[in-house]
């Protein structure tokens, strides 16, 4: 028998013997379903994830299977009805033009010319991809029975399970969706939640990307400043009052540009908060994988906290991995997920089996966590290069927050220094660098530089990007005394 149709048999077989275990009850282990039904382990796996999508099921890692509980009532728990509302008020604000501005995402994607440093860059440094682990996980999934065959369109179960796990909280694998990207899942996640020409909450600086978004969907981003502790919530609340918004997007983690994280007091407010506008939390999570070794404990998703359907959560593999390695996940509870399915099933069908297959060889390899590790300790080597250097050679230059995660220092330059300028005289002295400009959606505070740290060959390129950036601002009049 094909390993397909003994997957999908043995899942039917389980799934009408769920009734002789009660709610939370542990189902055989899987050493005796291979004895019982005669299947390979693989078999007894994948059956398990795609009950385990369904909702029916849970696995944990080193105790086995369970029959899920019952979902909490609203009376009982988390209440999603709210919902109803939120997705079918169109609001009453004029109409935006939609408008495609791809350059603050060009400024990240497009290389520069030979011989100039990558200070730009949005992606890991190719002796920092995990390419041959990438390689060999692609050369596994080829070989999988059914892999070019057409996967679920919500995403392969175990795919979904695994993102489930990695959120936490009571997210389940079948409120996950397995998108291309995370620059598709926000595209998904904003056309689900706002009709065009409403307003839409963003942070004050925040992600280029989001803002083009935003604006190619015909919304009209509405800043919402951040501080050291992440978004302001007074500020939030003020912003909902006054635009009657119905979707905030936020980075709590390792927030980009800027790296804040948002403190632990204000989690629950930022929800408490979208809650009482019958508001979205758009929550994305996009570098939880690129923490620095000297990192604390991170912060759970907020996902992982909210029993209401007020956050939609997106993670990707790609900042971790390759820009090539295009696989990410939406999660969402409620009425909602099927506004998301149904959108990404329109715009994309799926993403392609051989990928998610290839996606399920590497994290689940011995080289997955090594190469965390090594890209955890990479990091942080060269963050405190960069650092000192800025330091030592741009004492002038303001670093008011070094970040413990991410790939990119936001400095604070002098006021008066113009922007343009310092840019296109770095790029004469051999260094890119990102202007701060485009990640505002109003008028900036101050002059800024994004300089990203992972893009680069190494330490010593660091140093001499920076030298060279001296330069730079010497030509453009930007440095002081």
């Amino acid at each position: 028998m094909q390993e397909r149709s003994s997957v999908a048999d043995l899942a039917n077989q389980l799934r009408s013997e769920l009734d002789r275990y009660s709610p939370g009850g542990k189902l055989p282990s899987s050493r005796a379903l291979v004895d019982r039904f005669r299947v390979s382990p693989v078999t007894v796996s994948r059956a398990l994830a795609q009950l385990a999508a369904e909702g029916l099921v849970v696995t944990r890692p080193g105790a086995g299977a369970f029959r899920a509980r019952p979902r909490p009532s609203a009376t009982s728990g988390g209440d999603t009805s709210w919902q109803e509302v939120a997705l079918s008020a169109d609001g009453a604000a004029d109409l935006v033009p939609r408008s495609v501005d791809a350059s603050g995402v060009l400024v990240s994607l497009a290389a520069p010319p030979p011989g100039v440093i990558e200070f730009n860059g949005g992606y890991l440094h190719p002796s920092l991809q995990p390419e041959r682990a990438m390689a060999a996980a692609l050369s596994r999934a080829g070989r999988r029975p059914g892999a070019w065959g057409r996967p679920p369109m919500e995403g392969l179960p175990e795919l979904r399970e695994w993102f489930a796990r990695g959120i936490g909280g009571a997210i389940t694998a079948a409120e996950v969706l397995i998108t291309s990207g995370g620059q598709s899942a926000l595209t998904t996640a904003l056309r689900a939640l706002a009709p065009p020409g409403t307003p839409v909450l963003v942070e004050s600086p925040t992600y280029p990307g989001m803002l083009a978004i935003a604006r190619a969907a015909g919304l009209r981003p509405v800043p919402v400043p951040v501080d050291a502790d992440g978004v302001r919530p007074a500020l939030l609340a003020d912003a909902f009052r006054a635009t009657g918004a119905r979707v905030f997007v936020c980075q709590p983690l390792f927030q980009n540009p800027t790296g804040a994280v948002l403190a632990p007091e204000r989690r629950g407010e930022v929800l408490r908060i979208a809650r009482a506008a019958g508001a979205f939390v758009v929550e994305d999570d996009f570098v939880r994988r690129l923490v620095h070794e000297d990192a604390g404990p991170l912060p759970a998703p907020l996902a992982a906290d909210d029993p209401d359907g007020v956050v939609v959560h997106v993670g990707s593999l790609t900042k971790a991995t390759s820009p090539s390695f295009r696989v990410s996940a939406l999660a969402a509870r409620g009425p909602v997920l099927e506004r998301l399915r149904a959108i990404q099933v329109v715009d994309t069908f799926f993403v392609p089996r051989p990928l998610q297959e290839a996606a399920l060889e590497l994290v689940g390899s011995p080289a997955w966590p090594r190469h965390l590790r090594a890209v955890s300790a990479e990091l942080r080597a060269r963050r405190d290069a960069m650092t000192s250097a800025l330091r030592l050679h741009l004492p002038e230059i303001s670093l008011p927050r070094i970040p413990s995660g991410g790939y990119h220092l936001w400095p604070r330059l002098p006021e008066g220094t113009d922007e343009t300028a310092l840019t296109a005289a770095a790029l004469r002295a051999g260094v890119a660098v990102t202007p701060g400009r485009p990640y505002f959606s109003a008028e900036p505070p101050a002059p800024h530089l994004r300089l990203s740290f992972a893009a680069v060959a190494g330490t010593g390129e660091i140093a001499e990007g920076v030298r060279r950036l001296r330069t730079a601002c010497a030509e453009a009049g930007g440095r002081r005394g």
